[in-house]
């Protein structure tokens, strides 16, 4: 049964920082795609970040760019999401995702090319 389990949310002030993990388990994920997303009250859906099981290919969201980083520990089979100079609009739950590559071929931000879910994170930052 495959699990992600993400972890790292919390309050913090503008300009603070969090490290969000998701713990993958249940499957080889060598052949997926690692998303976060989030999702703010009353809003959609929206990408973050995406990289390659292997961390050689990252994509962001404009908003995030140079702020937060992706990374995965393959031996830990866990995906990270550094979230730096936070800023009140980052305010979210934060989901972690897994796609199957071919699926998510120039798809990389959309939800819908995503099979695998966590159960999401708050993360709540005040100004």
């Amino acid at each position: 049964q495959v699990q992600l389990v993400e972890s790292g949310g919390g309050l913090v002030q503008a300009g603070g920082s969090l490290r969000l993990s998701c713990a993958a388990s249940g499957r080889t994920f060598s052949s997926y795609v690692m998303g976060w997303f989030r999702q703010a009250p009353g809003k959609e859906l929206e990408f973050v970040a995406a990289s390659s099981w292997s961390g050689g290919v990252t994509y962001y969201q404009d908003s995030v760019k140079g702020r937060f980083t992706i990374s995965i520990d393959n031996a830990k089979n866990t995906v990270y999401l550094q979230m730096n100079s936070l800023k009140p609009e980052d305010t979210a739950v934060y989901y972690c995702a897994a796609g199957r590559v071919e699926l998510t071929v120039g798809r990389y931000s959309d939800y819908d090319a995503y099979v695998y879910w966590g159960q999401g994170t708050q993360v709540t930052v005040s100004s």
